[in-house]
C-alpha cells in the first residue's frame, strides 16, 4: 500500500522482488582454509621454499605462521587481478596458495615475474609432491646420517627441508637422525683428523649397532661434507648389511637433490706408468680436477706403477656429478679398477690413493673396499701450502 492507502503500481512491486546480486568478500570459509593447509602439508607452496608454517623458524614455537594468498587478486586492480578469465569464486581452493609472509610479499610486489600461470604451476607441483609423500608406506623409511666438517674455513648447513626433498620418495624415520657435527673440532690438520676419525667411528658404530635406528629402518641416507680422507674413512665404516644412498650437495641450487635429467658421465681407467716393483702401486682419481703427477710426493718414484681413473671425453671438473646414475657408474668402474689392480699386483700390499673427487665418490672409495680381498688404502690429500699431496690416513688395514 502507498502512503495514502492506495495500492502500488505493479511495476514497483516487480522491482522490489528482483534478485539481489551476491557480493564476494575476503572471508574464506574454514573448510576451504583447512583443505588448503592439508593439500600444502602445512608448508609454503612457493617453488623451492617449502618452509614449515606451523612453527616459528627460529624458536620452533608452535603456531600458525602461514598466510593465504590469492593467485588472481581479490580486486581487479590487485596483483594478477586483470585476467581475461577471472575465477567465478575468487576464494575457490584452486585460486589460493599457502605461503610464508616473505614469499607472499615477493609474489605480490613482483606480479610480472610471478604470473598466474607460474603460481598455479608452483601450487600444483607442491601439492602433488605432498600427496605423494604422505601416501608412502612404511617400506620407504630411511635413517638419516649427516656428517659435516669444515672445508677450509667454510661451514655448510643442512636444512631439514633439503633432507626431505632429497630423500623423496623415502622419508626420514626421525627429524633429527644422526648428526655428526665436526665443525667445532680443533682447526689444526693433524689434531682435527685424529679426533674426527674417532668421532665418526664411534657415532657410526652406535647407529649401526643391533637395535639401532639404521637396523630398524633397513636403509640409510648419507649427507656428508668434509676433508676427502675423512670421507673415505667414513665410507669404510659403513656396513654393507644396510643399503646406503649417498647424496651430493649441488653448487648451482645449493641443495642435495639429485638432478632428474641429463646424460650420465663415462669414466676411463688406465695405467699411466709401469713401475719396477710389482708390490708398489698408486691410483690417481682425476675427477673434480686434473692431477699433475708432479704434485705426488717424492716417495712415489719409479718403483711405483701409477693408474688413473678419470672422466672419459670430458675435462675433470667439480660439477660433473649431477644424477644418481653417475655415482652408480663410478661404483662399478671403481670396483673393476680395484679388481684389475689386485689381479696385477696382489691384495696384500698398499694402494696409495690420490683423490680429486666430490664427497659422495670419496665415501664410495672407502665403502667399496672388501677386507682381505682388496689392499689397504693409504689416502693422501692435496695441501696447497705444501705444494702437493700429503699422506693422511690408512683404511682397510689388514692388521685390524
Amino acid at each position: 500500500m502507498g502512503e495514502n492507502g492506495h495500492q502500488k503500481p505493479a511495476r514497483a512491486v516487480q522491482r522490489s522482488m528482483s534478485p539481489i546480486l551476491s557480493v564476494q568478500t575476503r572471508h574464506i570459509p574454514s573448510i576451504v582454509r583447512l583443505a588448503l593447509f592439508v593439500h600444502a602439508g602445512g608448508r609454503c607452496e612457493f617453488d623451492g621454499c617449502n618452509r614449515y608454517l606451523l612453527e616459528h623458524p627460529l624458536t620452533l614455537t608452535e603456531g600458525n605462521f602461514a598466510e593465504v594468498a590469492h593467485v588472481v587478486a581479490f580486486r581487479p586492480d590487485g596483483p594478477r587481478g586483470k585476467q581475461r578469465l577471472r575465477p567465478s569464486n575468487i576464494n575457490d581452493l584452486g585460486n589460493l596458495m599457502l605461503l610464508c609472509p616473505d614469499c607472499h610479499k615477493l609474489i605480490d610486489e613482483h606480479p610480472s615475474d610471478y604470473t598466474r600461470r607460474a603460481l598455479e604451476e608452483f601450487k600444483s607441483r607442491h601439492e602433488r609432491r605432498v600427496r605423494h609423500v604422505t601416501g608412502l608406506g612404511p617400506g620407504q623409511k630411511t635413517s638419516i646420517l649427516a656428517v659435516l666438517a669444515p672445508i677450509g674455513k667454510q661451514n655448510v648447513a643442512l636444512p631439514f627441508d633439503h633432507v626431505i626433498e632429497a630423500v623423496s620418495p623415502r622419508y626420514p624415520v626421525s627429524r633429527h637422525g644422526t648428526r655428526v657435527d665436526l665443525t667445532q673440532l680443533p682447526g689444526e690438520a693433524g689434531s682435527f683428523l685424529a679426533v674426527a676419525v674417532d668421532t665418526v667411528r664411534t657415532r657410526v658404530a652406535r647407529l649401526l649397532e643391533p637395535g639401532g635406528e639404521a637396523e630398524q629402518t633397513g636403509h640409510l641416507s648419507l649427507f656428508a661434507l668434509g676433508p676427502i680422507p675423512l670421507l673415505v674413512f667414513l665410507g669404510s665404516e659403513l656396513s654393507n648389511k644396510v643399503p646406503v644412498d649417498v647424496y651430493q650437495r649441488h653448487r648451482d641450487k645449493e641443495n642435495w637433490t639429485w638432478k632428474e635429467s641429463g646424460d650420465p658421465v663415462e669414466f676411463e681407467f688406465r695405467r699411466l706408468r709401469v713401475g719396477s716393483d710389482r708390490s708398489r702401486v698408486s691410483l690417481v682419481l682425476s675427477l673434480s680436477g686434473a692431477i699433475n703427477l708432479q704434485s705426488l710426493p717424492s716417495e712415489i718414484d719409479g718403483t711405483f706403477s701409477i693408474y688413473e681413473l678419470t672422466l672419459k671425453r670430458a675435462t675433470p671438473n667439480p660439477t660433473f656429478l649431477r644424477i644418481r646414475r653417475d655415482l652408480e657408474i663410478f661404483r662399478t668402474t671403481y670396483q673393476e679398477a680395484l679388481g684389475a689392480i689386485v689381479l696385477e699386483h696382489g691384495s696384500g700390499g698398499s694402494l696409495h690413493l690420490f683423490p680429486a673427487v666430490p664427497a659422495p665418490v670419496a665415501v664410495l672409495c672407502g665403502r667399496e673396499l672388501l677386507p682381505k680381498a682388496h689392499p689397504e688404502l693409504r689416502v693422501y690429500d692435496f695441501d696447497a701450502a705444501k705444494g702437493g699431496f700429503q699422506f693422511q690416513l690408512t683404511v682397510n688395514n689388514h692388521d685390524n
